[in-house]
This record gives structure tokens, sequence and C-alpha cells, in this order.
């Protein structure tokens, strides 16, 4: 477990998630522990950076038919709805910055200065993130979403003292 000041961010980043799915999204999120289960080739990825007292970013990445199914639901769309790629992209946005802002809220009693960015989106083949730091500490969650999506969360952070 990664902590920070007695805060573990597996946990954090998990709960986050899981409110943000559960409350907005109206999608079961749990963790996923098949070392096998992988995000499909066609990946939609949102990153949302901060720095402070951390600095790093949060991502999510997932494919574009989990990112179409989180947008019809967060939109309040009929599944059999054509949602746009434009939309997809914006509510997978969304999705990252209110994800930040519950893990914003959950650590803020240890880590009081945190300014975050806008969220960005972007679509293609094997898309990796890296922070440009061998020093960051990188979280990863992997998730299944309503039992039928594989979908990643990272977060890559570094403290500063």
């Amino acid at each position: 477990m990664i902590t920070i000041d007695n805060i573990c961010m597996n946990n954090v980043l998990l709960a986050s998630a899981r409110e943000v799915f559960e409350t907005m999204i109206f999608m079961d999120l749990d963790q996923c522990f098949d070392s096998e289960q992988k995000v499909p080739d066609d990946s939609i990825l949102s990153s949302i950076t901060f720095k402070g007292d951390l600095d790093g970013c949060l991502t999510i990445c997932c494919n574009s038919e989990c990112a179409r199914s989180i947008g019809t639901n967060m939109l309040g769309m009929d599944p059999e709805e054509n949602i746009s790629m434009e939309d997809t992209y914006d509510a997978l946005g969304e999705v990252a910055n209110m994800v930040m802002g519950s893990i914003k809220t959950k650590i803020q009693e240890n880590i009081t200065n945190i300014s975050v960015s806008i969220p960005m989106v972007v679509s293609g083949k094997d898309i990796v993130t890296n922070l440009g730091n061998s020093s960051a500490i990188k979280t990863l969650l992997k998730v299944n979403i309503d039992s039928q999506y594989i979908a990643e969360f990272r977060l890559l952070y570094k403290a500063n003292s």
C-alpha cells in the first residue's frame, strides 16, 4: 500500500472512483485483480494534473464502448441513443475532474495545498502516461465497470517538501 502521512492512496483512489461512479454515473465499480484483463486497444484516456504539496496526474483509461456507456449514463440518455464522440470525451473528462475532486476532498486534512488543472482527453492505441520523473509514485487501479467493462485508473504523484 502506498501512503503519504498515513493516507493509503490506493484506498483513496478506489473510494473516490466508486463514489463518483455510484452517485453521478449510476454504474457499479469493483476492483479487478485479474492481471490478464486489459483495456482493449481502442483506448480513450482522460487525464487531469495537479500541483502544490503533491504534483502529479490522474488518468482514466477505457475503451470507446465503455466511454460511451459512461457518457450516456452521465447524461441520462437511453442506452440505445447515439452519443457523439465530443459528448463522450466531455463526459470522460468530467469523470476525471470529479474523481480528482473527491481525492482532493479525502486528503485535504493532510495535504492542504493542491491546485487542479482542466481535464484533457485523448484516444489511440497503447496509450501510456509518464510524469517524466522516475521518483514519482505510481498507483494503478484496475476496475470492472458494471461487470461489463475493464478500465484503469492511474495516479502518478510526487510529494513536495
